[in-house]
């Protein structure tokens, strides 16, 4: 039976195949039905617009409506093919050649008033070459870095551009995938979608630990998806990179016309839109093995379909890729023996073990979704382009490795000891529109989107239970910490400890709204304007909750009495002190020890422009822009935590829990920011082929707020709270993490950083076009950066540690690129960076004092707060880098293709380098230190680390066959080191790879 399905199956996509195959060739005789007379004499016509690099269908359906000439050709030859891009006021032949340069065709004339395209007649070999190189020019790039089409080459900014045949070779599909071959980017996750894109070295702390999507700021590198904008506080949104025309990223600050989120640069990835003029699919399917892991398989389908000639076509695309795990859970136990608060008393817990979690390869995960896109033609000067994106990534088990387990006894590469469940789920869905139109020379643009983002995540919290910190709740009775001290009716019990097993878990909403409108004069004009306006709308909803038994447990009798009003029952809320709620309901999970309720996010409007003025035509440029925006930023919600024991009471007027039970602590907290960013340029063409610039330019990222209900408007000191824990203001006391007692360790939150960027740089093109060479020095000044602020006590405000603005950067870098076409088969690319990251400044976190000075507030205002031993509360080190900068970055890649009678070979090498740097500021405690052992975000050295990858494959017709190896080393190298889970732990490169893959065109 399951023969037979197989077999009808394949007979139904063997005739849908031939139809489609058959309606091309029907299309393509049709237009060839042309008189095959020569003419005597064309029409003199001449362009009246300009048409810009694009693919080659497009620029040709274009020419022929503006020159009214029939175009004969066979579709097959311009698939896949690539314009120039022509000015307007060529004639008809010499525009037609200049679109038509390095595709491999030519035309001749039938009539009057019709060409055909065909295949150039290849030319015998010389017998001596007259240079080193030989064979095709390199293909020019276009990219839309200023907002408009324009040639790599021409636009005054560091660009690296990975095109979308370049991403199927190479096999890039995640951003993870695609940094080994960008230099100067760097990346901070411990996981698929768990971490930030750093440009330049501009890198700080951060990764999608327990609460970061409410309590990290937001990223300094901008993600577009097309025109919506896609990024997320320490939680990358890892687009599948499927069906893509090119990934551009843009380096240096881009504030003026991408806004707050670019104030390092900003990534693009530019999908391929629906095709007016043909059918057209792609099947792709591949399955690999991992050394030392599970296998892989993926594949995915892009359809092309024209359905209203010259009016409307849909584009769909459907992905699914399974990646096996590599990562092992090992046996292992864990437990904990203290000291406890009385001489001579251990707290002493059961021992627990993983037995039921032990198992090989835990850490698969997997992506899928699509994309359907539709563009319909109003009229030859207006289009409307609506795409619907939905992806979703489920990732299980830990991505990180363990040097040892919770013991200290050593573990193997790729092996790590948990003892509860991991996994990620990250879904999301856009929709997203772009209106495009003409009037007369005055080109306009409206484009909108909106995004919904759910992310639901858990990890092991074990170690924290088990080191200290987790140990002060994880006992009742005589000895025992926090419990023993403020419950009366559990002293002089006998001292009872549970096995320190936890979690953490977060379930994180997001929406994403966007609006903008851009006007912009023709791009020939002396004098050029680009004018815009643009809104937006970002919330995230953050349900955190940390997991581990509470004293006395929520048994199903003790919650009964809880929700009877009764006592005995730790781990029941009702609905939490503050404006926001994500659950009004009572909480009665009996493992609930913590929590966060919060609503974050900001509104923003901004108005753009910029102008550029040939002094000198096709000579010499000068550009200036500009950008006014305004945020309005809001958190609102609760922290709550075991605050008493006893009966709750959850019948108040407003509607929350009073000091029985767990209560919490309310945020309402909001601040606006406003402030203009601007750029200038002086672009000057030496020759056709050589252009130097100088470009200035400003970026920045809003602020934003910690988890706290400090004073509001306390923005960058301490606020003064009193005697320790008797102000319901202070979340703490000072006195148990190194402060003053009279200080509150958290100030409510911290505003913009701010870049500027002075860059020099070349553009050049050589040997005919077969050898490009761009450069550029940059000197950049980070101000005010925000920073954690661990102090030299270490780890401070258990799990709350507050964001500050706190020291400033100089970086200093330069960066390379390269790429020749050595003979007509072979190809040399390669980029590399060099930077050199340095603290300027010792801030301090000061003190918002009070008059008179009293004993309980011996810091005057405006003072730097103090910790053990008289110390000021110091934000950095001087003359340190910054977290994730590493000094040298390189890729180098070869391409050769060959023909060998009907099949075309090739085969490609690449091998990239990344050198040392650190996870953290150099003001962190040293991880490798001897430490107490309640502290986290411990600062680690990340080794340097080179790997190599290569393929081997053969085209023919329709067909492509290609096996690839990545990590062909099987390097166990460090991307990332962390201890943010209480533990050393290491974000290895996945295992060598070897891969299958096949594709098919028709």
């Amino acid at each position: 039976m399951g023969g037979q399905s197989r077999r009808h199956s394949e007979g139904i996509a063997t005739v849908v195949s031939g139809i489609l195959r058959a309606a091309s060739i029907c299309t393509s005789a049709a237009l060839l039905e042309a008189p095959p007379t020569l003419a005597e004499a064309p029409e003199p016509t001449v362009l009246t617009a300009d048409i810009p690099a694009e693919p080659l269908a497009q620029a040709l359906e274009a020419f022929a409506r503006q020159t009214g000439l029939q175009l004969v050709y066979v579709s097959e030859l311009v698939r896949e093919q690539k314009s120039h891009a022509v000015p307007a006021g060529l004639g008809t032949p010499d525009a037609l050649a200049r679109m038509l340069e390095g595709t491999g065709l030519e035309f001749e004339y039938l009539t009057p008033r019709s060409i055909r395209i065909l295949a150039a007649v290849a030319e015998p070999p010389h017998a001596i070459m007259t240079d080193t190189f030989s064979g095709e020019e390199l293909q020019e790039v276009i990219v839309t870095a200023n907002r408009r089409e324009e040639n790599l080459q021409d636009v005054p900014i560091t660009i690296q551009v990975l095109a979308g045949e370049e991403l199927r070779e190479l096999t890039l599909n995640t951003i993870n995938d695609a940094i080994k071959y960008t230099a100067n980017v760097t990346y901070s996750g411990n996981g698929p979608g768990t971490g930030n894109i750093f440009i330049r070295g501009l890198g700080s702390p951060g990764t999608g630990n327990q609460s970061q999507s409410t309590v990290a700021p937001f990223p300094n590198v901008a993600l577009y998806l097309d025109e919506q904008s896609m990024q997320f506080p320490a939680r990358n949104n890892d687009v599948y990179m499927v069906d893509l025309e090119r990934i551009e990223v843009l380096e240096g600050p881009q504030g003026t016309l991408f806004g707050g989120g670019a104030q390092a640069g900003a990534i693009r990835y530019i999908t391929n839109k629906p095709r007016l003029d043909a059918t057209h699919a792609d099947l792709n399917a591949s399955y690999g093995i991992t050394a030392g892991g599970d296998p892989n398989s993926s594949a995915d389908v892009t359809l092309n379909l024209p359905l209203i000639a010259d009016k409307f076509a849909v584009r769909a695309v459907g992905f699914v890729d399974r990646r096996g795990g590599y990562i092992s859970n090992v046996p292992g136990t864990i437990s904990f023996d203290f000291p406890a608060s009385l001489p001579g008393v251990r707290q002493i817990s059961p021992v627990a073990n993983n037995a039921n979690l032990v198992a090989p390869n835990t850490n698969p995960v997997t992506y899928g979704g699509f994309r359907l896109s539709g563009l319909y033609r109003f009229v030859d000067d207006w289009d409307l382009l609506i795409e619907q994106n939905y992806q979703q990534m489920q990732a299980e088990g830990y991505f990180y490795a363990y040097p040892f387990d919770p013991n200290g006894h050593a573990l193997q590469p790729d092996q790590i000891t948990a003892f509860t469940p991991a996994y990620t789920k990250d879904r999301y869905e856009s929709t997203a529109w772009a209106l495009n139109g003409r009037f007369g020379d005055l080109k306009a643009i409206y484009a909108g989107s909106y995004m919904r983002r759910h992310i639901e995540a858990q990890q092991d919290y074990s170690n924290y239970v088990a080191r200290g910190a987790g140990t002060y709740y994880d006992c009742i009775g005589t000895g025992a910490g926090y419990f023993n001290q403020t419950i009366p009716q559990l002293q002089g019990k006998p001292l009872q400890c549970y096995a320190p097993v936890g979690a953490w878990y977060d379930s994180v909403q997001n929406e994403h709204q966007s609006h903008e409108v851009r006007l912009s004069t023709n791009e020939k004009s002396r004098v050029r304007a680009l004018v815009g306006a643009y809104w937006e709308k970002f919330v995230i909803n953050d349900n955190m909750l940390f997991n581990y038994l509470g004293i006395p447990q929520c048994s199903p009798a003790n919650l009964a009495i809880a929700r009877a009003g009764g006592a005995d029952c730790l781990s029941a809320v009702g609905p939490l002190p503050g404006t926001y709620v994500s659950d009004p309901g009572l909480r009665e999970n009996m493992n609930n020890a913590f929590g966060d309720d919060v609503q974050r996010g900001y509104e923003q409007y901004a108005f753009f422009a910029s102008v550029d003025f040939d002094i000198l035509p096709q000579v010499l440029t000068v550009t200036a822009g500009t950008r006014r925006y305004h945020y309005d930023e809001f958190e609102e919600g609760a922290v709550w935590y075991v605050a008493d024991h006893g009966p709750l009471i959850v019948d108040q007027p407003n509607g929350t829990c009073t000091a029985k039970g767990l209560c919490g602590l309310p945020i309402q907290l909001s601040k606006s920011e406003s402030g203009f960013r601007s750029r200038a340029n002086l672009t000057w063409h030496v020759s056709p082929d050589v252009m130097v610039y100088y470009t200035f330019s400003q970026g920045f990222r809003p602020g934003g707020f910690n988890r706290t209900n400090a004073i509001v408007g306390a923005i960058g000191v301490a606020p003064y709270c009193g005697p320790a824990l008797k102000d319901p203001r202070c979340m703490s006391g000072g006195s148990l993490f190194g402060l003053n007692t009279s200080q509150n360790i958290k100030s409510s939150g911290y505003n913009s950083d701010n870049l500027i960027n002075n860059e020099l740089g070349i553009k050049s093109e050589f040997l005919d076009h077969r050898l490009r060479v761009n450069a550029s020095a940059y000197l950049m000044r980070w101000n005010d950066v925000q920073s954690m602020s661990v102090g030299l006590a270490g780890f401070v405000g258990a799990g709350l540690n507050p964001y500050v603005n706190g020291p400033s950067y100089t970086v200093k870098g330069f960066e390379v690129q390269l790429m020749a076409r050595v003979t007509e088969g072979l190809t040399l690319q390669g980029t590399g960076s060099w930077n050199d990251s340095k603290q300027t400044d010792i801030p301090c976190l000061k003190s918002s004092g009070i008059t008179p000075l009293t004993p309980d507030n011996p810091t005057p205002a405006g003072q730097c707060i103090t910790v053990v031993g008289g110390r000021p509360f110091a934000l950095g080190v001087l003359n340190s880098s910054a977290p994730f900068s590493s000094p040298v970055i390189f890729n180098v890649r070869s391409h050769y293709d060959w023909q060998a009678g009907a099949y075309h070979p090739f085969a490609w090498v690449g091998v990239s380098h990344i050198a040392a740097s650190h996870n953290e500021p150099a003001n962190f405690p040293d991880g490798n230190a001897p430490l107490p052992a309640d502290l986290a975000f411990l600062r680690y050295k990340i080794p340097a680390y080179t790997t190599y990858d290569a393929a081997l494959g053969v085209t023919k017709d329709n067909w492509k066959v290609q096996l690839t190896g990545s990590n062909l080393s099987n390097s166990n190298a460090a991307t990332n080191i962390s201890s943010a889970q209480f533990i050393k732990a290491t974000i290895p490169l996945r295992p060598r790879v070897l891969a299958l893959l096949v594709s098919y065109t028709f």
